[in-house]
């Protein structure tokens, strides 16, 4: 079989803890490898030109969206892929991949992400849908910092994006860190995102990321007052990191000792919010302000979502919630019925966290 038409783009900055694994598991695929360096003072360039003679250096200019452009105009093909350098590639069905490269040429091509992360004082993992895949002749990347793929026409910038699941199973180990190293990477993060909302402090994306970057750091008051500014500006929910932004408002409130507003901001959205993210959590918020049987009635629902597999670990955190809410209430013979569904759930996780 010929080789596949396809880049795949990484770029770097003293990574070589993370880049010979990456580029190993890449290696039997036959993609070219496009690696574009920001200033690394370890071992990663050495490591990159073992897998690759493709290797360049980019001056940084804070701009990530500027790096992966320069990346992907030093890639031979058209179709990229776009990997960081902590992410390992597992499978890939490279056959499905080509026919669907034919059947949707203008398509944004997704990853289902799956993160490896503490929880609960256990390592699990949590999945994204990332946009990851398209071709540069109809997108590049705009945004300073969470860059994000959009038309080149800026005629069509503003028009909706198809996008299509790959067929790939993706293991990104980023989140895996240590208190300190997730407080510097945090504090990075915000000193880009602030910079950036000095000049777009109506940009609800921005408001968002910070949001994130200030709830993982154990700054709630800050991303509430962040979460609380974009969903002022915002008039519908269109887009799924709006929905997002919901359920951690959701969650950072509750942390913060405010459960009924909590339970209010759910209620108001979830007719717009029908994905199983947003019922699991619902379900959480209910059971933190005592409503155990609404909880009940919400995690159930979750499970029964098509998007269920969305879930990671919570799947296995909602059978686990089911199950216990059934045993207090004494009903035992509903709570065997969950116990089998759990059990998968946990050794799926187990299956990822330890492959």
């Amino acid at each position: 079989m010929a080789k596949i038409p396809v880049s795949v783009c990484i770029i770097a900055k003293n990574e070589e803890k993370h880049i010979e694994e990456c580029l190993r598991r890449l290696s039997p695929y036959g993609f070219e490898i496009v690696v574009t360096d920001t200033g690394s003072t370890d071992r990663t360039l050495e490591i990159a030109q073992k897998y690759t003679d493709k290797v360049y250096t980019f001056e940084w200019v804070n701009d990530f969206s500027a790096a992966r452009n320069f990346c992907a105009a030093h890639a031979s093909n058209n179709w990229i892929l776009v990997l960081d350098c902590d992410e390992y590639v597992h499978e890939i069905d490279v056959p499905t991949l080509r026919i669907m490269m034919q059947k949707f040429p203008r398509s944004i091509g997704e990853i289902r992400l799956k993160s490896i992360t503490q929880n609960r004082g256990n390592t699990v993992y949590v999945t994204d849908d990332v946009s990851r895949f398209y071709n540069k002749n109809y997108y590049l990347f705009e945004g300073q910092i969470h860059e994000q793929l959009r038309p080149k026409d800026d005629s069509k910038k503003d028009d909706p994006m198809n996008c299509v699941m790959l067929p790939m199973d993706v293991i990104h180990h980023g989140y895996n860190l240590t208190p300190e190293e997730m407080e510097r990477k945090q504090e990075r993060n915000l000193a880009m995102l602030y910079k950036a909302l000095e000049t777009d402090p109506s940009n609800t994306y921005l408001l968002f990321q910070a949001g994130q970057s200030e709830t993982m750091r154990g700054k709630r008051q800050e991303a509430i007052a962040l979460y609380e500014k974009a969903l002022g500006i915002m008039e519908e929910i269109t887009c799924e990191y709006e929905q997002i932004m919901i359920m951690s408002l959701a969650v950072d409130y509750v942390k913060t000792s405010q459960p009924d507003k909590a339970v209010d901001l759910m209620a108001k959205y979830a007719d717009q919010c029908q994905t199983a993210r947003y019922m699991f959590t619902h379900g959480n918020v209910l059971l933190d302000s005592g409503n155990k049987l609404k909880a009940l009635l919400w995690y159930i629902k979750a499970t029964a979502m098509p998007d269920a597999n969305t879930l990671g670990v919570n799947l296995m955190h909602c059978y686990e919630n089911i199950i216990k809410i059934y045993m207090e209430m004494g009903n035992v013979e509903m709570a065997e019925l969950f116990r089998a569904r759990y059990e998968e759930c946990r050794q799926d996780n187990e299956r990822v966290v330890n492959s």
